[in-house]
């Protein structure tokens, strides 16, 4: 199966590139019909637009399906530009970039997936906008702040003078940089500093109202407090991906499965 572009389900366009409200460049991806239901799709931390959704399947799935497809970048990852400066990465931005990349493509509402920090990104552009996404898919999502649980003085360290990591979950993450082409691992340490200013945790009193699936690998340590977070949402329910950890769990067939059905339902 051949996208309009007459690109194969697995390549990826060129990237459209839309300018934040800072002056960044933000890069997206777009497969399908223009008047087909488009899903937003947000990748999460170090990762990409086709890490996280294309090389995993969920791109040609959804156009199966009969969705349109827009993909993102986020700010700091990808093609995407990618500040040094901890404050060009408040949740704030974040989601700021997303009402931006749907204003620059003219979308009044779409449907959204989002994993990791794209789920947490989700979370809040859910709650902030509730006129622009009717229905949304957060999978991964972190039951607290994201990257909260990276060592960032760690990780600089090791960024700058390869000073070995000794915390685990600071080293998996270091791992899951490094393994993406691209990435800079100081503009994510920013990241992860910038996720600690302001108000970043969900909050559990302020849910979303529109249609939620949670879903979160059953070996991710996240997975209770994830199943709170779908707990305390009005149209919230959850899907464990089973076997899968939180790095691994975007690949699965099962969250795939799950996801296009949730999105495809009235």
């Amino acid at each position: 199966m051949m996208t309009r572009t007459g690109l194969p389900l697995t390549e990826v366009p060129p990237p459209q590139f839309v300018m934040s409200a800072e002056g960044h460049r933000i890069a997206t991806y777009s497969w399908g019909e223009d008047a087909a239901p488009t899903v937003l799709c947000v990748h999460g931390f170090a990762s990409s637009c086709r890490d996280n959704w294309v090389s995993t399947g969920w791109v040609r799935d959804l156009l199966r399906a009969g969705f349109r497809v827009l993909g993102v970048d986020q700010r700091g990852h990808g093609a995407s530009d990618k500040p040094h400066d901890p404050r060009d990465y408040t949740m704030t931005a974040l989601v700021g970039d997303l009402l931006t990349v749907l204003d620059t493509h003219m979308l009044d509402r779409v449907l959204y997936a989002g994993y990791s920090l794209g789920g947490r990104v989700g979370w809040q552009l859910l709650v902030d906008a509730p006129d622009r996404v009717t229905r949304g898919i957060l999978g991964g999502i972190p039951d607290g702040r994201p990257l909260a649980r990276l060592e960032v003085e760690q990780a600089r360290a090791y960024a700058v003078s390869g000073m070995a990591i000794a915390d685990r979950v600071t080293q998996t993450y270091v791992t899951l940089a490094e393994r993406v082409p691209g990435n800079d691992l100081l503009v994510l340490i920013a990241l992860a500093e910038g996720m600690r200013l302001g108000d970043s945790d969900p909050d559990p009193a302020r849910p979303p109202q529109q249609p939620v699936l949670f879903a979160t690998g059953s070996e991710d340590a996240i997975l209770e407090r994830s199943k709170h977070l779908a707990a305390v949402t009005p149209a919230g329910e959850f899907a464990e991906i089973p076997g899968r950890h939180h790095f691994n769990a975007p690949g699965s067939r099962v969250f795939r499965d799950t996801g296009v059905e949730f999105l495809t339902r009235e």
